[in-house]
């Protein structure tokens, strides 16, 4: 998709999907092309500032990311990605707090289950589940169906102060493994 002025791929993972965001710089044009998943973003195809900043959004929320270019010496540069004010790994562990995520086969069919911890929102494949939610004996059970498949999140504490609330993903009454 984008020209020998690829510089930089990121991979994204928001709750609606996996992202890639591929960013094209020509240092002697000035040119820059921000694709995320193959679509372009943005163009500016003649720049004499070489350095600055490319402010575009991700997935369905609009997630905003920001390519930060900045000189390193002579005529080499860094690229880094920020996403949601952070820089990406800082959003990445944020996430790891914030989310946790589920990868299993359906029928046949590959499925992304992703649980928003903060707002019990479930995302599967990119699309907003509906979902029935209640609190149980030694928690809460979150329910929504995969197919005619019925799934529970179950939430219960780990017993552990440093771990805190434990998530289990159960198909059809059976354990699903997390992803990490």
């Amino acid at each position: 998709m984008l020209s020998g002025d690829l510089v930089a791929v990121w991979d994204v993972a928001l709750s609606d999907g996996v992202y890639r965001i591929e960013f094209a710089h020509g240092t002697t044009t000035g040119k820059r092309v921000v694709c995320v998943n193959g679509q372009e973003v943005i163009r500016k195809d003649w720049m004499f500032k070489l350095v600055g900043k490319e402010t575009f959004t991700v997935g369905s929320t609009n997630t905003k990311a920001t390519i930060v270019i900045e000189a390193i010496s002579g005529f080499a540069y860094e690229y880094t990605l920020e996403v949601a004010g952070k820089s990406l790994q800082r959003f990445i562990d944020n996430r790891a707090q914030t989310t946790k995520t589920w990868l299993l086969k359906v029928d046949g069919e590959d499925r992304r289950v992703v649980l928003e911890k903060d707002t019990m929102d479930v995302w599967c494949n990119g699309q907003k589940v509906d979902t029935q939610g209640e609190f149980v004996d030694d928690g809460t059970e979150t329910h929504f169906t995969l197919g005619g498949h019925e799934c529970c999140i179950k939430a219960s504490s780990s017993g552990k102060k440093k771990h805190g609330i434990v998530h289990h993903l159960l198909l059809d009454g059976e354990k699903v493994a997390a992803s990490l």
